[in-house]
C-alpha cells in the first residue's frame, strides 16, 4: 500500500533562495547582539576604572638610606673674622686670610672697613687671585694704599730669566671686580711692585690719592675695563719704576685732578694705551695732562695712544691731551718712538705738546678746541704728521679757540695731508719757526685768516702741493709768508 504524504499537509522542502534568506537575517541579527554586548561590556570597565582612580592613595616615597652629601662653599675673607657691613673693622681678619694664603682671596658682597695697609708678599703667600664680583667695597680709612702687592722677579720678560719659583710662588696676579673708595684724605688705591704679568681689570677707584701705582720694578702689566675716577692724584701712575709692557685698555679714566695716565722717573719701554676714555684730569698740577709722558729724568720708548677719546678742561694750567717731554734738545731720544693714531681730542689749552721728542708718528686724528694750539712740537726730530683732521666742532658753538699748528727748532720732520679749517691762530695756521729739513706736502687749509702758512728763520723747508680757501668776503694779504732763513721752497703748484 502506498501513502501519499502531500496529503498529510506536511511542509514541502523550502527552497535555496529562501533559505539563504533566512541565514542572512540571523547573521545580522547575530551580529547586533554581539555589538550591543561590547558596548555594555565597554561602559561598565570605564566605569571601573574611574572608581579605582578615586579610591588611590598615592604612595608615601621610600627614604633613601644611602648618607647625605654636604655642599661646601669654597672659604672667603669672611670665615676669617671679616663681617663686611661697613661697620667693623675689618683690617685683621682680611691680613689673616692673606697671610694663611686663603686661595682665591674672594670678598663676598659687602662694604669692609680698613685702617692699615693689606699687605701681600707673592713668595710668602703663593699665586694671588683677589676676587669681590663687583659687590664687594674695600674702604680705606687710613693714609696709604689699600692693597700692597710686592713680588720678588728680578729678571726681564724673557722666559729664560723666569725662575720656576717666581712661576710656582708668584705667577699672574690678578685683582678682579673690586670697588676701593677711599675716606681717609691720604688714601690710596693700589700700590705694585716687582710683579710678573700682574692683571687687574673691572675695578673702579676712586676718593683716593693715586688710584693705580707701580713702582721698583714690574713686567707684563694689563690693565682692563677699569673705572679710575674722581680722585685727588693720578689715575695710572708709573712712579719711578723700570717697566716693559704695560697694556692699558678699555678703561674710563677722569676727573683725576694730577693726571689720567702719568710716567715720571721711569724707563718704561712697550707702553700701549688703547680704546680708552680719557678726561678731565687736568685739575691740579702745573703742567698737567691727561697723558703725560715725563722723561725729563729716565726714558719712554715704543709705544702707542690709539683709538681714544681726550679731553677737557681748557681753563686748567697749561692743561694738554697727550705730553711728551724729554730731557734736551741734544738728547731727544729719551721719549719717542711713538705712535699717535686715530684718537679724538679736544678743549684744553694744547691738544698734543711734544717737547724734545725723537720718533713720533702722528696720524688719523681729528682735533679741535686747542684754546693754545692744536699741535705744539718744539725742539723734535723725526715727526711724521700726516693726514688729520684739525676742525672746529659746530655742536660747541665755541669761536675763541685758535687751533694752530707749530713747529719751534724741529728738524727732519714731514707734515702731510693736514686738513685745517676754521683756524684762528695769532700768526698763521700753520708756523714752522727757526725749523730746518722739514717738508709740507698736500694740506689743505681753508677758512682760516690772512696767513696760512709761515716759516719763519727756517732753512731747507719746503712747501708743495697745498691747496687754500680764502674765508668768505675775505681778501688774503698774504697766503705763505717766509720770513729769514735759507734754502726754504715754496712750490708754483700751491695754490
Amino acid at each position: 500500500m502506498t501513502t501519499d504524504f502531500s496529503q498529510l499537509g506536511l511542509p514541502q522542502k523550502p527552497s535555496a533562495w529562501a533559505l539563504g534568506r533566512f541565514l542572512f537575517v540571523r547573521c545580522i541579527g547575530l551580529c547586533g547582539l554581539l555589538w550591543l554586548f561590547s558596548l555594555q561590556a565597554a561602559d561598565k570597565r570605564i566605569l571601573r576604572v574611574q572608581a579605582e582612580e578615586k579610591s588611590v592613595v598615592p604612595a608615601t616615597p621610600e627614604l633613601s638610606t644611602a648618607p647625605m652629601q654636604r655642599i661646601t662653599l669654597p672659604p672667603t675673607v669672611k670665615d676669617f673674622g671679616a663681617l663686611g657691613d661697613g661697620i667693623a673693622d675689618d683690617t685683621a681678619a682680611i691680613q689673616k686670610a692673606v697671610d694663611e694664603s686663603l686661595k682665591p682671596l674672594h670678598f663676598p658682597a659687602g662694604t669692609y672697613r680698613i685702617t692699615k695697609t693689606i699687605e701681600i708678599r707673592l713668595d710668602k703667600t703663593g699665586p694671588l687671585s683677589i676676587t669681590g664680583d663687583g659687590v664687594a667695597r674695600l674702604q680705606m680709612e687710613a693714609a696709604g694704599p689699600v692693597l700692597k702687592i710686592i713680588g720678588t722677579h728680578p729678571g726681564t720678560a724673557d722666559p729664560q730669566t723666569v725662575s720656576n719659583a717666581i712661576w710656582d710662588r708668584q705667577r699672574s696676579p690678578l685683582i678682579d671686580g673690586i670697588e676701593i673708595a677711599g675716606v681717609h684724605g691720604e688714601a690710596g688705591g693700589i700700590e705694585i711692585s716687582g710683579t710678573l704679568q700682574a692683571t687687574l681689570s673691572r675695578l673702579t677707584i676712586r676718593g683716593v690719592t693715586h688710584a693705580i701705582r707701580l713702582v721698583n720694578r714690574n713686567r707684563n702689566v694689563t690693565l682692563s675695563e677699569c673705572h679710575l675716577y674722581d680722585n685727588r692724584g693720578i689715575g695710572v701712575f708709573l712712579d719711578a719704576v723700570n717697566l716693559h709692557q704695560i697694556n692699558i685698555a678699555n678703561c674710563h679714566i677722569s676727573y683725576n685732578r694730577q693726571g689720567g695716565i702719568v710716567c715720571r722717573e721711569s724707563e718704561v719701554r712697550n707702553l700701549q694705551i688703547t680704546g680708552c676714555d680719557i678726561e678731565g684730569n687736568v685739575g691740579d698740577g702745573p703742567q698737567a695732562a691727561n697723558v703725560l709722558l715725563d722723561s725729563r729724568r729716565g726714558s719712554v720708548r715704543e709705544g702707542a695712544i690709539t683709538g681714544c677719546s681726550l679731553q677737557h678742561d681748557h681753563d686748567a694750567n697749561g692743561s694738554a691731551n697727550i705730553r711728551l717731554w724729554g730731557a734736551s734738545k741734544e738728547n731727544s731720544s729719551m721719549v719717542g718712538t711713538f705712535v699717535i693714531g686715530n684718537n679724538v681730542l679736544s678743549d684744553v689749552k694744547i691738544n698734543i705738546h711734544l717737547k724734545n721728542a725723537r720718533g713720533v708718528v702722528i696720524q688719523g686724528n681729528t682735533f679741535w678746541e686747542g684754546f693754545e694750539q692744536n699741535l705744539l712740537a718744539e725742539n723734535c726730530s723725526q715727526l711724521v704728521i700726516g693726514t688729520n683732521l684739525f676742525d672746529r666742532n659746530p655742536d660747541t658753538k665755541e669761536v675763541t679757540s685758535k687751533n694752530g699748528i707749530e713747529l719751534r727748532e724741529c728738524s727732519d720732520c714731514t707734515l702731510t695731508g693736514l686738513h685745517m679749517h676754521d683756524v684762528h691762530a695769532k700768526d698763521a695756521a700753520l708756523t714752522l719757526d727757526r725749523c730746518s729739513w722739514c717738508n709740507v706736502t698736500g694740506c689743505m687749509i681753508t677758512d682760516s685768516g690772512e696767513t696760512l702758512v709761515e716759516f719763519q728763520k727756517c732753512n731747507n723747508c719746503r712747501l708743495a702741493g697745498c691747496l687754500f680757501r680764502a674765508p668768505h668776503n675775505t681778501i688774503w694779504a698774504k697766503r705763505v709768508r717766509v720770513t729769514g732763513g735759507n734754502d726754504n721752497v715754496v712750490s708754483d703748484d700751491t695754490r
